[in-house]
């Protein structure tokens, strides 16, 4: 995947697809929490390379414990 951000609209798209393995979501949202990805001026906000659009930090944590079978919100 080049640019695997591009695929997804937001966070919550990764977690239920049945294409990826756990581990490639677990380092695709862990990649999308990076700081690497913070958007400047807006720390809880992250655009990772490739992404359509920023989404809030708290929505990528979310999808994060969805993996692990926490509860995850819908946007």
């Amino acid at each position: 995947m080049s640019e695997p951000f591009s695929r997804f609209l937001h966070p919550f798209d990764v977690a239920p697809q049945p294409s990826l393995e756990p581990e490639v979501k677990r380092a695709l949202l862990a990649s999308w929490a990076s700081e690497r990805s913070a958007v400047r001026d807006w720390p809880a906000l992250r655009r990772p390379r490739g992404a359509s659009r920023a989404v809030p930090l708290d929505d990528v944590l979310a999808a994060l414990r969805s993996l692990d079978g926490g509860e995850a919100h819908a946007p």
